[in-house]
């Protein structure tokens, strides 16, 4: 890979940790109003039908044969499994416990890609996870209270499974065009989270206020943005490289959460924003004399 075509795929990183970050705002404005299911139904719904009409306008060619497959695997993973499970899981978890658990998916994801001989085993790479687990459980660090439900907090490890599995399922077609793979993913992932949604009983509510309504529009438009950048940067480098962007997010959505929501920053972000920027330079950013990029 060339060095300048390298630079856009670390911008295309950046930016999915600046809007996958405000996403995460969004996603808990909307979630105080709305059941978890149908919420993202309703994002990834609209964001489907997004990301379609653009890849009609643009006469982009929707996947075929293997890569149609792999496509909908992914859609299943990172949109129905992924995000059904982590809004479920939430309900009855700790934000902090949470955060901890999703933060571990670099790690899994170097795990499952060097047990499905997709990645060699890097030290580097568990240093890294270990660091930036680290840095988030600072970061969320809160006294323990009351018994966890055992299977919210499997339904939290399943979410960070199932995200790790998406984005080695979606690097067995590095050569596909990002914007068709998502259009596939995320109409099949949101038609299984409607369908999810309306089997638990959840209320298939619009929402009710202007801010509520707003915030779900944003992401409506903003996801399709958001994925197709990251779906980028997993076909170009590692996916366990590209995981180290989801433990990046709460360095964005917990100011922003402070000037939308007026959440309270405590100091242990100072302390453990440190952590997690080491792990995703350890893990992820630092050169290395095996590319995170496997050759063609």
């Amino acid at each position: 890979m060339t060095a300048p075509r390298d630079r856009r795929v670390l911008i295309a990183f950046l930016a999915v940790v600046v809007l996958g970050g405000t996403n995460l705002v969004l996603v808990v404005k909307v979630a105080r109003q709305l059941d978890p299911l149908w919420g993202a139904a309703l994002r990834f719904l609209g964001a489907a039908l997004l990301t379609l009409l653009a890849v009609r306008v643009l006469r982009a060619r929707l996947p075929r044969g293997r890569e149609l497959v792999v496509s909908a695997l992914y859609g299943v993973f990172a949109f129905t499994l992924g995000f059904g499970l982590f809004f479920w899981g939430t309900q009855r978890v700790p934000a902090g416990i949470a955060s901890v658990i999703i933060g571990s998916v670099p790690l899994l994801t170097l795990l499952l890609a060097v047990l499905q001989r997709l990645e060699p085993f890097r030290v580097r790479g568990l240093a890294g996870a270990i660091l930036a687990i680290a840095g988030i459980a600072v970061i969320s660090a809160k006294p323990a209270s009351g018994t966890l439900p055992i299977l919210s907090v499997l339904a939290l490890v399943g979410a960070a499974a199932a995200t790790a599995q998406a984005a080695i399922t979606v690097r067995r077609i590095r050569d596909a065009e990002p914007l068709p793979v998502n259009a596939v993913g995320m109409a099949v992932g949101s038609v299984l989270l409607l369908l999810g949604a309306m089997v638990s009983g959840e209320s298939l509510d619009a929402p009710s206020s202007v801010g509520v309504g707003l915030a779900l529009a944003v992401m409506i438009v903003t996801s399709p943005l958001l994925f197709v950048l990251y779906v980028l940067v997993v076909q170009r480098w590692s996916a366990s490289a590209a995981a180290y962007q989801l433990v990046l997010f709460p360095l964005v959505s917990i100011p922003l959460s402070a000037i939308l929501l007026d959440e309270h920053i405590s100091a242990s972000l100072l302390l453990g924003a440190p952590l997690v920027l080491l792990g995703v330079w350890v893990g992820a950013l630092a050169p290395d004399r095996g590319s995170r990029v496997a050759a063609d």
